[in-house]
């Protein structure tokens, strides 16, 4: 364990800002973890996992942590399900492809999405039609303020579209070490989803397995979405925002084609890209950021932006969004 002082963050962080921290350390062990945390006490922490969810707006005044232990243990196993201990390190794809290959089923939709086993359960992440909570058991950690060590089931989360109590309340006061899951080992695919059930009709298959599944997820999100090794972003920038019945009329009646999905009796989810495009951002570029030309929800750093003109263009995206829609856009990515 080193900790680094003015440590720069550029491989740190998927949008690729030259930004630093005053502090910076990668642990491997919860020791380790509570060693460092005891060294930098006063200064103001922040825990990164792979960085594909954050937007940097300026250099960090305080201690940046990476635990990076990996690991996936079985902790119990039933004749249709397994219970699975996965450390917060871990890749969160790389959790998907050994579930997959072993015929876990439940996270299959989740693939190729960035991040860390760690930081998933912090945004509920989601995508095709399931999302992390739908398989979470419980989650370990550790409190900031005394180090104690506390287990989180799925009950105690308040888990939410895209967002948990560890987003909310426990935010940067609670660091977690590892996740459990409970994933079936019947077939049980989700796939009526719409991109999903259109790619499996065109290759024609009726009766797709599991890694069929995978690697049709792992397709479209290839199409869609730009690699950030080769492109910086984050992947989707806003939340798809909710919208009472009476207003999804009112635009609907402009705007026919108005893409949507029901949430409740009284709630209409539209996406957020569906917006951005109708208000003529899409593959819009403004110095060195823009708007993805395949997908509107992805704001890229085409080399050499800074945070403050993502932030910019995201804040311009938002006002034009309200204006022409009267529905707010929030963030999806964490903003510091």
């Amino acid at each position: 364990m080193f900790i680094h002082k003015n440590y720069n963050l550029q491989n740190k962080n998927s949008f690729g800002l030259n930004v630093s921290t005053k502090y910076f350390c990668e642990v491997d062990t919860l020791s380790e973890l509570k060693e460092a945390l005891s060294q930098v006490k006063g200064e103001r922490i922040l825990f990164l996992g792979s960085g594909s969810n954050i937007l940097f707006t300026k250099n960090f005044d305080g201690f940046v942590l990476q635990f990076n232990k990996k690991g996936i243990n079985k902790k119990d196993e039933e004749k249709d399900s397994v219970l699975l201990e996965v450390f917060a390190g871990e890749l969160w794809d790389d959790f998907v492809a050994y579930c997959v290959e072993n015929n876990y089923y439940g996270i299959e939709n989740l693939s190729l999405i960035p991040g860390t086993v760690g930081a998933a359960p912090i945004q509920n992440i989601g995508a095709y039609g399931q999302e992390l909570k739908d398989t979470f058991f419980a989650l370990n950690g550790i409190f900031l303020s005394d180090f104690s060590e506390k287990t989180f089931f799925n009950s105690d989360c308040i888990f939410g579209y895209r967002t948990s109590m560890f987003k909310t309340e426990l935010k940067n006061k609670f660091v977690i070490t590892s996740v459990v899951f409970k994933l079936k080992k019947t077939d049980d695919l989700k796939i009526n989803y719409g991109a999903i059930k259109q790619e499996l009709k065109s290759i024609g298959k009726n009766n797709p397995l599991l890694a069929d599944v995978r690697n049709i997820v792992i397709k479209i999100r290839q199409e869609k979405l730009p690699d950030p090794k080769i492109l910086g972003n984050c992947g989707s920038f806003f939340k798809n925002p909710e919208v009472e019945k009476k207003h999804f009329e009112n635009i609907s009646q402009g705007f026919p084609s108005v893409k949507s999905f029901p949430v409740s009796e009284s709630t209409i989810k539209i996406p957020a890209g569906w917006l951005i495009e109708q208000c003529g951002w899409k593959g819009k570029r403004i110095g060195n950021v823009g708007v993805h030309e395949h997908q509107a929800l992805v704001l890229v750093n085409y080399g050499g932006a800074e945070g403050k003109d993502i932030l910019q263009l995201a804040n311009a995206i938002k006002e034009d969004v309200y204006q022409k829609f009267e529905i707010q856009l929030e963030e999806e990515v964490n903003i510091v």
